[in-house]
């Protein structure tokens, strides 16, 4: 007996950047879109539930879509309410939305100068989120305040991801179009407080370790969810890599220092084309997922 596959869902017009899981219903998924693959036109954000489908097989129902000026290239759901998601825009902003109201986001910020690429909200440190954007700066968030709490010059170019460690609050790591990884430890004497200035006006760029990943461009990174300082990469360079930074003293104590490292436990080659992805699993410490634009996916 021939079972029919598992419904999917159909989005005319909207070409799909990001999908994100919700934290707390294991049904509900955000979906941020754009129009002509990003180039050029509106964004979307689509609600999506997972339900039964055709012969009991799960599948895929639109709830609601908000439609933006621009396309929308990432989404990250709050950890602290179920109904409230932020999305990153290719016009430069940020916006928060809950999923209860049916037209405008509750809240906006529009201080990147650029595309932001990504949005990661913490879970550790649930009244925060992450962005990064093509102006270089990666900036940190509440939903409660109407400006960035801290703006890092992390890179000379287009940031594509910025991640929150899974295991310390204060660590964030970033992948760029200049082939490196950093982390950026928020405890360290640099990031303190200042009266002569905003983190908007002054950014801070002291990066408390830089990984030479790539001689092209890094497009995806992740952390590993069980081994504290394992990072995943990938790039222009069809490859994904698996950095040991364990090694580096985080912290933000008077002896320590911008540092260049990072040990390549594994260098994984097989794609054709850039590797625009790269996940670990979240239930296993030794297995990776690596999706490219040579149109596989591959483990």
């Amino acid at each position: 007996m021939n079972r029919p596959p598992p419904s999917g869902l159909h989005t005319p017009g909207f070409a799909h950047y990001a999908l994100a899981w919700s934290p707390f219903h294991s049904n509900r998924l955000a979906l941020a879109s754009a129009a002509n693959y990003g180039l050029v036109g509106n964004g979307r954000l689509h609600l999506i539930s997972l339900g039964p489908g055709p012969g009991g097989l799960p599948g895929l129902s639109l709830e609601k879509f908000y439609d933006t000026q621009d396309g929308l290239y990432d989404a990250a759901w709050s950890e602290i309410h179920e109904n409230q998601l932020v999305t990153a825009s290719g016009d430069g902003s940020i916006r928060l939305w809950d999923i209860m109201l049916n037209d405008l986001p509750i809240r906006a910020w529009q201080e990147h100068t650029r595309e932001v690429f990504s949005v990661d909200w913490s879970n550790l440190q649930k009244d925060l989120f992450v962005s990064s954007s093509w102006d270089g700066t990666v900036k940190l968030w509440s939903p409660e305040r109407p400006h960035s709490i801290t703006t890092l010059q992390a890179h000379q170019s287009c940031v594509y991801q910025a991640l929150f460690s899974p295991h310390q609050p204060d660590v964030i790591a970033t992948c760029s179009t200049d082939g490196t990884l950093k982390l950026f430890d928020l405890r360290a004497p640099a990031y303190a407080p200042s009266a002569a200035g905003n983190s908007f006006t002054h950014p801070l760029s002291a990066a408390a370790l830089t990984v030479p990943a790539s001689g092209t461009e890094v497009l995806s990174l992740d952390w590993n969810k069980y081994r504290p300082l394992v990072l995943a990469s990938a790039g222009v360079d069809k490859a994904a890599r698996v950095w040991d930074c364990r090694m580096v003293k985080l912290g933000g104590g008077a002896d320590v220092g911008p540092a260049v490292g990072g040990q390549c436990e594994a260098s994984l080659v097989g794609h054709e084309y850039a590797v625009r992805k790269v996940q670990w699993s979240p239930h296993r410490p030794d297995v990776l997922a690596t999706a490219s634009y040579d149109m596989t996916c591959r483990v």
